[in-house]
């Protein structure tokens, strides 16, 4: 936020698809924020036959979500398609983890460790990547864009079913919307 305000933006591109969280599926294309960087989810703009209103006002903005209502599986087949390179931590690999409410958490220095739990080596990978005390890591053998393609095709699990903070409260991600998260 501070970064759109210091360079006057009128908008900001963002990655988010509406299948990952409740809270984006009450996101348009263009998702207008206030002179404080806040969303409303219920003062959100139409967008009839993909027509966007792209009026603002003085130190208002807008988030521009153009791959909002593709899906997981759309992104990796894009990725394949166009045969992308990708940092490593989205293929499988051998992590040290910790288990923590059912999900897997990479061993970091930043997440400090409960007395019942145990440092383990297991195959990985990344199905989403974010703040390493709050995004888990996925139990997998993808190694290539196919492999994930497959996994995500017949899994029932989402990617956001790894973040521990969507499990803090039905709200969590709507609430750090409103106060200005991306």
């Amino acid at each position: 936020m501070e970064e759109l305000e210091k360079g006057k933006f009128d908008a900001a591109l963002g990655g988010a698809r509406r299948d990952e969280e409740k809270a984006r599926a009450k996101e348009r294309f263009f998702s207008h924020r206030d002179e404080f960087g806040q969303w409303d989810p219920k003062n959100q703009r139409p967008e009839l036959w993909n027509l966007f209103n792209g009026r603002k006002n003085l130190g208002e903005h807008f988030r521009i979500f153009p791959i909002s209502n593709w899906t997981e599986l759309d992104v990796w087949q894009y990725l394949a398609s166009e045969n992308v390179a990708l940092p490593s931590l989205y293929f499988a690999h051998q992590r040290n983890v910790i288990e923590r409410d059912g999900i897997l958490l990479a061993d970091s220095e930043y997440i400090p460790k409960k007395p019942n739990e145990k440092v383990f080596q297991e195959m990985v990978r990344c199905r989403t990547i974010g703040d390493v005390t709050c995004t888990g890591v996925w139990r997998s053998n993808a190694r290539t864009i196919d492999d994930i393609i497959e996994e995500i095709a017949t899994t029932r699990l989402t990617e956001r079913g790894g973040r521990t903070d969507d499990k803090r409260s039905e709200t969590a991600m709507e609430d750090r919307k409103k106060d200005g998260y991306f």
